[in-house]
C-alpha cells in the first residue's frame, strides 16, 4: 500500500492510494490538463484510476472531477448532499451515493468514510485499508470530535491539515468574515489543533504523518512542522509536507 499527494492547499487538491493494481483518487480540484501532468509525475496516467471519492464541493476539491470522470469513465463515490450541490455536472457519470458512516470497497482498497465539521453539504473524510494497513486523511475540519479521533487512532499513515498559524491569521490582511470562517467550528484546522488532535490519538502504528492543507498567506511551514513533531515528541525531519505546487512523492506503508 502508498499514497502520494498531486497537490494541496486551496488552489487545488488531489491525493492518491494505490494497493496492489488499484488506484484511488480523493479529490480532484485541477485542470484536466494539470491532473494529468501531475499523475504522470508520479508515473500513473489517468486510464490506471479505479475511482474517485470527493470529500465535499468547495471548488479546490471538486473542481476537476467530473470532466475527469467524463474524460476517463471513471466512477465516483460522494454524499447525497455533495452531489446535490453540483447541479447537472455530475449527469450521465457512474455515481455511488455513499452513506457518511458505511465503509465500501474499490477494488482492493477498503474505504471508510466519516463526517467532519465543515461548511459544506455533507461533507466527509476518509480512511483507505489494504485490510492490514490504515492511512487516514483528515483535512477541511474546523474542529475535531470524538469521532474522528476514534476513527483515525491507530493509522499507519496519517495526512493532516494544519491550515494556518492562529496568529498569522489573527494579524493578516483577510477580512473579518474571512477570518471567521477559516478559523471558526466549520472552517480549517490551524497547527496548535491540529497537534493537540494528533496528540490525543494513538500513534503506536504510526509509520508517515504529513501537514497538508497549509495555507500560503497564514501559514509557514516550518510553524506547522513544528507543532506536529512537538505533539508526536520526535524530530522535525519526521515530519513531511504536501505542497501546493509538488504535493508529496509516493510514501509506502508496510
Amino acid at each position: 500500500m502508498r499514497f502520494a499527494l498531486l497537490g494541496s492547499g486551496s488552489e487545488g487538491n488531489a491525493l492518491v492510494v494505490q494497493v496492489g493494481q488499484t488506484h484511488v483518487l480523493l479529490d480532484c480540484g485541477f485542470s484536466l490538463n494539470e491532473t494529468m501532468s501531475r499523475l504522470a509525475r508520479l508515473g500513473l496516467q489517468a486510464e490506471q484510476l479505479n475511482g474517485i471519492v470527493v470529500t465535499h464541493e468547495h471548488g479546490d476539491h471538486i473542481s476537476g472531477v467530473a470532466r475527469l470522470a467524463r474524460k476517463f469513465n471513471i466512477p465516483v463515490w460522494l454524499t447525497h448532499g455533495t452531489l446535490r450541490t453540483q447541479n447537472t455536472s455530475f449527469d450521465e457519470l457512474s455515481i455511488t451515493e455513499i452513506n457518511p458512516h458505511l465503509p465500501f470497497e474499490i477494488g482492493e482498497v477498503r474505504v471508510q468514510p466519516y463526517p467532519v465539521p465543515h461548511d459544506a453539504a455533507e461533507p466527509v473524510q476518509y480512511v483507505f485499508s489494504d485490510g492490514t494497513f490504515r492511512l487516514g486523511v483528515l483535512t477541511d475540519s474546523g474542529s475535531s470530535t470524538p469521532h474522528i479521533e476514534a476513527t483515525l487512532s491507530g493509522c499507519h499513515a496519517l495526512v493532516l491539515e494544519c491550515n494556518h498559524d492562529a496568529r498569522m491569521l489573527a494579524e493578516g490582511d483577510y477580512h473579518y468574515n474571512l477570518k471567521q470562517r477559516v478559523g471558526g467550528r466549520y472552517g480549517h484546522l490551524n497547527n496548535d489543533d491540529a497537534a493537540a488532535l494528533l496528540a490525543r490519538l494513538d500513534n503506536s502504528r504510526l509509520q508517515h504523518i504529513v501537514a497538508a492543507h497549509l495555507s500560503r498567506k497564514n501559514n509557514a511551514i516550518d510553524l506547522a512542522v513544528e507543532a506536529l513533531s512537538r505533539a508526536l515528541g520526535c524530530t522535525t525531519d519526521r515530519i513531511a509536507v504536501a505542497t501546493q505546487e509538488l504535493g508529496l512523492d509516493w510514501c509506502e506503508i508496510s
